[in-house]
C-alpha cells in the first residue's frame, strides 16, 4: 500500500467514526510523520523495534510534549487496527507518564489591565468574551449571531472540543459591549469576523492578547488560553462548586477540572503557614 493510500484510507476511517475536521486533520499530519519516518520500509514490515525507534526519536530528539505522544501512540494504534487490519503491535502497549504542569494564571486586576489598554472594540470583545465564560479559541470563533441569547442570559457553544454542546453564562458586562460591538461592526454570520467578513483568524486573536500584555506590563508567562484558566480559578476562588464549573469548561472528567484547585487561593489562603506562629 503506498503512502497516499495509506493516508486517504486512514483520513475515511477517521470520518467514517465521526472524528471532528481537526482531529482529522491533526492525525493525518502525526500519521504523515510517521509515515515519512518508516518511508524506506514496506508496511507490512515494519517491526516492533522500528516503531519503538520511532517512540524514541519522538521523544528524545524531537522532545514531543506528552499530549503529542499520546497522539502520537493513537494513530499508530489507529493505523495497525483500522487501516492494516492487523493486531496492534504490543511495542504500543505502553502507559505514558503525565507530567503534572500547574497552569499559569492572571488575576481579576491582570484581566483588567488587559482590558483597559485595549482601545480597539472588536479586540476588547474578544478578550472579555474568552474570559467571561472560560471560551476555547476555536469555541469564540466559531460562534454565531444566533449564538447569544440576551433573555435567558446563557451562550450556546456548539460542537466544541468531542464534538460536544453546551451552554455557558452571558454575563452582564459582555452584553452591554456587545451591543455595542453589533452596533458598530454589525456581524453576519459568525460573532467575530475578519475585515472581509467570514470566520476571525486564530493568529489574529493572539496578536491581540499578545499586544494588550505588553501594552499592561504584565510579565507572566501567559497566552490566550489564560484566560481561560483564569476563569475556572477565579469560580473557584469565589466557592463555585467544581462541578458547575467542569460544566462550563466542557470538561469530561472531573480530574480535569481538579488542577485548579492546586491554583485557586480559595483553598490555599485557608491554610495557615507555621510561620505566622512565630514571634519575630
Amino acid at each position: 500500500m503506498k503512502k497516499q493510500e495509506i493516508i486517504t484510507r486512514f483520513i475515511k476511517q477517521a470520518r467514517i467514526e465521526n472524528y471532528s475536521e481537526a482531529t482529522v486533520k491533526n492525525y493525518a499530519s502525526a500519521l504523515k510523520l510517521f509515515l515519512q519516518y518508516v518511508s524506506k520500509l514496506q508496511a507490512n514490515k515494519i517491526s516492533d523495534d522500528d516503531i519503538q525507534n520511532y517512540l524514541y526519536y519522538c521523544t528524545q530528539e524531537k522532545k514531543y510534549s506528552f499530549s503529542s505522544m499520546k497522539q502520537v501512540l493513537v494513530i499508530i494504534r489507529f493505523l495497525y487496527d483500522k487501516v492494516f487490519h492487523q493486531a496492534i503491535p504490543k511495542v504500543l502497549d505502553i502507559k505514558l507518564r503525565k507530567p503534572i504542569y500547574l497552569p499559569t494564571v492572571l488575576s481579576a486586576k491582570d484581566i483588567s489591565k488587559l482590558l483597559s489598554v485595549t482601545s480597539n472594540l472588536k479586540h476588547k470583545t474578544i478578550l472579555l468574551l474568552i474570559y467571561s465564560g472560560g471560551l476555547r479559541l476555536g469555541e469564540l470563533l466559531n460562534l454565531k449571531t444566533g449564538d447569544i441569547d440576551s433573555e435567558t442570559m446563557k451562550i450556546h457553544v456548539r460542537q466544541a472540543k468531542g464534538k460536544k454542546d453546551r451552554y455557558i453564562m452571558l454575563s452582564e458586562n459582555v452584553l452591554t459591549m456587545l451591543r455595542a460591538y453589533y452596533e458598530k461592526y454589525k456581524p453576519q454570520d459568525f460573532l467575530i469576523e475578519g475585515r472581509k467578513g467570514g470566520k476571525y483568524s486564530p493568529t489574529s486573536v493572539q496578536s491581540v492578547f499578545k499586544t494588550a500584555l505588553k501594552k499592561s506590563g504584565i510579565k507572566k508567562a501567559v497566552t490566550v488560553h489564560s484566560l481561560r484558566h483564569s476563569f475556572a480559578t477565579h469560580l473557584l476562588d469565589e466557592g463555585t462548586d467544581i462541578r458547575y464549573i467542569q460544566e462550563l469548561l466542557g470538561h469530561k472528567r472531573l480530574e480535569t477540572t481538579q488542577i485548579y484547585t492546586h491554583v485557586s487561593s480559595h483553598s490555599i489562603n485557608k491554610i495557615k503557614s507555621p510561620a505566622d506562629n512565630l514571634n519575630l
